[in-house]
C-alpha cells in the first residue's frame, strides 16, 4: 500500500500483515490519503521496464550529461573548457562517440568528478 500524510508531507510504503491497522492509526493524528492499494506482485521491478533498458543502452553518455549539468554547464561550455567543439559533447552524452581513457580524464578534472564516475556512477569527488 502506498499512503500519503499531507500534513507534514510524508509518503509511505506499506507491505506486509496489518496494514490496514497501521494507516487508520497514522489516521487517527494525520490526514492521510491512500494512493494505492496494489498488491505487491503487480509491481514491476525498474530493471524491468523499457526506461530502464534505454537508460542502460547508453549508462557512460547519461553519466556524463548528468555531471555536466551537475556542474552548471551547457554542452558548449564544456566544450570550450576542453578545447573540443560542442556537437563531440553531444556526441559522448547521445552515445554515438565513446571518449577515450585520456579524454575520460580531462572530462574527470573538468567537472570535478572522479573519472570511475563517468564510466561506472562511483560517489563524486569532494
Amino acid at each position: 500500500m502506498l499512503a500519503l500524510v499531507k500534513k507534514p508531507h510524508i509518503e509511505i510504503s506499506i507491505h506486509g500483515e496489518n496494514v490496514a491497522e497501521l494507516v487508520d492509526w497514522i489516521r487517527k493524528k494525520y490526514d492521510v490519503s491512500v494512493l494505492s492499494e496494489e498488491p505487491e506482485e503487480e509491481f514491476v521491478p525498474i530493471e524491468g521496464t523499457q526506461y530502464w533498458q534505454e537508460m542502460e543502452k547508453n549508462r557512460i553518455g547519461n553519466l556524463l550529461a548528468g555531471a555536466r549539468l551537475k556542474a552548471g554547464l551547457t554542452q558548449t561550455q564544456l566544450a570550450d573548457q576542453l578545447g573540443i567543439r560542442q556537437n563531440m559533447v553531444s556526441d559522448y552524452e547521445h552515445g554515438r562517440r565513446t571518449y577515450s581513457d585520456v579524454m575520460a580524464k580531462r572530462l574527470s578534472r573538468t567537472l570535478k568528478v572522479k573519472e570511475e564516475h563517468l564510466r561506472y556512477g562511483s560517489e563524486q569527488e569532494d
